[in-house]
């Protein structure tokens, strides 16, 4: 793997000179667009919407719309807004890992200490495994200051970038129905099938089906094989009573 991002997690006084290389990929096929008469690549070119020519790479340049007027953004601005250049994941505090909601959730890395047999790295671990506790930091990465959690995982530091408040969306907007008033009996039947359903998270239980079936499919067309198409499946319920569809749900899942 190679490293994203190189300088030191610091809680304290104690720093830990560290790599970060991504935690996660993606399980997507990359496909790309091609003429469907004679499967030539597809090129997107930077056109004009007025003159409806192609505009040249160093003739673009980038705007904000303010109250329906463009103000570009130039390099000197953009270099004003960037957060102070450091090589710092500074923990500033330390959180339940039960508090932070998953909405706010991104992307991980892992971080490898610079020195193989790092006692601050080690340290850092066993603290925030034993304490059940996880560093909440901040830290620049491509020019962009970003909030992460530091937490362990097997043995590792994993650092996953989080959103800023700002960044989550209110619900106002939403057409929400108003609160309908739930039998105790419904409720009952409700936490049952929960409870019937439960079991310990394990995610490696579920695999990405559609891009494998996808691969298939394109290696056998490879050998002049059509693919089946699979038809829907139409569930219907016997009932429009919710206790009704609770029971049919429970006796399912006992059979």
């Amino acid at each position: 793997m190679r490293s994203i991002w190189k300088g030191s997690i610091g809680f304290g006084l104690v720093n830990i000179p560290v790599k970060l290389y991504s935690a996660v990929q993606s399980s997507s096929l990359d496909l790309d667009m091609l003429d469907g008469r004679d499967h030539a690549r597809i090129h997107f070119m930077r056109v004009n919407e007025n003159t409806k020519k192609e505009v040249p790479y160093d003739k673009i340049v980038r705007a904000y719309k303010l109250d329906d007027v463009y103000i570009v953004v130039e390099e000197a601005d953009f270099e004003a807004a960037i957060p102070e250049k450091t090589k710092l994941i500074e923990i500033e505090s330390f959180v339940e890992m039960s508090e932070v909601n998953p909405m706010f959730y991104e992307t991980s890395y892992y971080a490898e200490p610079e020195q193989k047999n790092s006692k601050a790295y080690t340290l850092l671990i066993k603290a925030l495994e034993k304490s059940k506790k996880a560093g909440l930091a901040r830290f620049v990465l491509r020019n962009t200051e970003n909030l992460c959690i530091i937490h362990p995982e097997n043995n590792v530091l994993v650092v996953t970038r989080i959103r800023f408040g700002q960044e989550i969306r209110g619900t106002e907007d939403l057409n929400i129905p108003k609160e309908s008033t739930i039998s105790k009996k419904e409720l009952d039947m409700g936490l049952a099938l929960i409870n019937q359903y439960a079991e310990k998270f394990d995610v490696s239980k579920f695999k990405d089906q559609y891009s494998d079936e996808l691969l298939k499919i394109i290696k056998a067309k490879a050998k002049g094989k059509r693919p089946t198409i699979k038809k829907m499946k139409v569930v219907k319920t016997s009932s429009d009573d919710l206790y009704d569809q609770l029971m049919a749900s429970l006796s399912k899942k006992g059979a």
